[in-house]
């Protein structure tokens, strides 16, 4: 007998609630469809309510599970019937998913974890309204030692400065970096700019005996490797 029907006072959707619990920790993740695994989540911010409407019309506004999560925090809290807790609530499960590739890929050779590799650069930057540029410093031995964000920019430029891209690898003591941007445009077709500024920084960290792996270009709808396509 449902719990609904021992005691009538009970909110419809707190039985709703735990059978949800109940085929998620049985089934995991597989078991429920994309907006029932936004329910859990919401479930945590929004303890008193059914969730149910509020994450179906989230998937129908931004098209997808992952564009909710993806979606700009002011935009989440904008949304009728999410509060600023709420919104910080889907950005920190966003996080906790990009932290967690963050340690699959860290102090791994690099180049035998390529396909995770992109997946991480893609889900952290693919979807950005910004350009970001970023370094990946690796040892000797091609493992992971550190990424970084080394610049901020607008929708389609970001300043690179040689001087301190070298600086910071000596400080680092890497021997090879492998450069990575996004563009929000959705192509991840380099540029005349882009290809000028990676030559620049090949030949300033050719004379310190660091090597520039490749030059990564994320966007939400693919990559380009500069190493694939024969610019590097």
């Amino acid at each position: 007998m449902s719990a609904e029907k021992l005691n009538p006072s009970l909110p419809h959707y707190k039985g709703h609630r735990d059978r949800l619990r109940q085929r998620f920790i049985q089934g995991g993740a597989e078991a429920l469809a994309d907006y029932e695994l936004l329910e859990l989540v919401l479930f945590m911010a929004i303890p008193r309510k059914d969730v149910k409407p509020l994450a179906k019309n989230l998937i129908k506004h931004f098209g997808s599970y992952k564009n909710v999560l993806n979606a700009e925090h002011d935009k989440l809290a904008a949304f009728d019937g999410l509060s600023e807790t709420s919104a910080i609530t889907l950005k920190s499960v966003q996080a906790a998913a990009h932290r967690l590739m963050k340690h699959e890929v860290m102090n791994l050779p690099v180049l035998n974890s390529w396909a995770r590799l992109i997946d991480y650069c893609t889900a952290t930057m693919g979807h950005e309204k910004r350009e970001f540029f970023r370094i990946l410093f690796l040892n000797k031995k091609n493992e992971l030692i550190a990424d970084e964000i080394q610049g901020i920019g607008t929708i389609d430029h970001t300043p690179v400065y040689v001087r301190e891209v070298a600086k910071r690898s000596l400080e680092l003591g890497a021997t090879a970096i492998i450069l990575v941007h996004n563009h929000p445009s959705g192509d991840p077709k380099p540029s005349e700019d882009d290809i000028e500024m990676t030559k620049q920084i090949c030949h300033a960290l050719e004379a310190l005996a660091i090597v520039v792996h490749d030059h990564l270009i994320i966007s939400k709808n693919g990559h380009t490797s500069f190493r694939s396509e024969g610019i590097l």
